[in-house]
C-alpha cells in the first residue's frame, strides 16, 4: 500500500507564496496520478490540481496561473507551488495518490486503495 504525508502549510499574507510537499512511501511504483485537494471550513473537499504519471496537469479554474503542481518520481514526491495567495485559498490541503488500473506489485486492479494524507493547513491573511 501507499502512504502520503503533506508538509509546508502555514500562515501567509495575501499575495504571498507557499510550497506544499507530499512525500509518498510504500509501494510507490503503484502510484498512477497524484493530486492536491483542499477543504475550507464548512465546504466540500475540492480538487485543486492533478498530475498524471506522464506529467500532464490539470487545475481548478480559480488557481490557474497561480498554482503549479509538479512531481519528482525519483523522490516519490509531489509539490504544489502556490503564488499570489488569496484569503479564499485558506483551507486544509490534502494530498491524494491514485493507484493504477492494472496489476501492480501483485495487487490486481481494485485491491490497492487510494492514499490520502492527513492534510496541512494553509491560512491566508488579508
Amino acid at each position: 500500500q501507499v502512504h502520503v504525508v503533506e508538509s509546508g502549510g502555514g500562515l501567509v499574507q495575501a499575495g504571498g507564496s507557499l510550497r506544499l510537499s507530499c512525500a509518498a512511501s510504500g509501494d510507490t511504483i503503484c502510484i498512477s496520478s497524484m493530486g492536491w485537494y483542499r477543504q475550507a471550513q464548512g465546504q466540500e473537499r475540492e480538487l485543486v490540481a492533478h498530475i498524471t504519471s506522464d506529467g500532464s496537469t490539470d487545475y481548478q479554474d480559480s488557481v490557474k496561473g497561480r498554482f503549479t503542481i509538479s512531481r519528482d518520481h525519483a523522490k516519490s514526491t509531489v509539490y504544489l507551488q502556490m503564488n499570489s495567495l488569496k484569503p479564499d485559498d485558506t483551507a486544509v490541503y490534502y494530498c491524494h495518490a491514485e493507484p493504477p488500473n492494472y496489476t501492480c506489485a501483485g495487487f490486481p486492479p481494485g485491491m490497492l486503495q487510494d492514499a490520502w494524507g492527513q492534510g496541512t493547513l494553509v491560512t491566508v491573511r488579508s
